[in-house]
């Protein structure tokens, strides 16, 4: 099964978001947290967060970019514990038990979108605000493999 780390290129994500994601620390889309918000929600880091941010699952901070991975599933359990907790502390869920299978389909949707890609193919996340709600959109940036011709220099000795 495969999963999305955060990563980062630069130290942008500090600067941008409230609560920055940790580099490594397993990633879904997290829309969810978005789901009441109207166009006065949007400015500052909160517009940011909302536009391109995926949700770190340990510190459920924002990160721009995710780097897709294998995943075990003992740590999928130990993600869709710590997010149904998050689903009761600060969305109100009644419990832990009703928010797992919530926590689980989250999950479970990361996974689908990343099944399909090599490890290490970054993805990144767009969303906007339509009249049926939130709109997200995914953009895949493939894994480049550096073959050696790319850095030999083919030429002919004798000359």
């Amino acid at each position: 099964m495969k999963l999305a780390r955060a990563i980062h290129f630069d130290e942008s994500d500090m600067n941008v978001y409230h609560s920055p994601a940790r580099t490594g620390e397993w990633c879904i889309s997290g829309g969810f947290e978005f789901s009441n918000w109207t166009e006065a929600d949007l400015t500052g880091k909160p517009r940011q967060a909302f536009a391109n941010g995926w949700l770190g699952c340990e510190t459920f901070g924002r990160v721009t970019f995710v780097a897709v991975t294998q995943v075990e599933q003992a740590e999928i359990d130990t993600l869709a514990q710590a997010l149904a907790e998050h689903f009761v502390q600060i969305y109100g869920a009644p419990d832990v038990a009703t928010a797992l299978p919530v926590a689980a389909e989250e999950l479970g949707h990361m996974a689908e979108l990343c099944e399909d890609h090599a490890p290490n193919t970054l993805l990144t996340v767009m969303r906007e605000l339509t009249d049926a709600g939130v709109r997200e959109s995914f953009r895949v940036i493939e894994a480049q493999d550096a073959g050696l011709e790319q850095f030999a220099i083919h030429g002919d000795l004798e000359e």
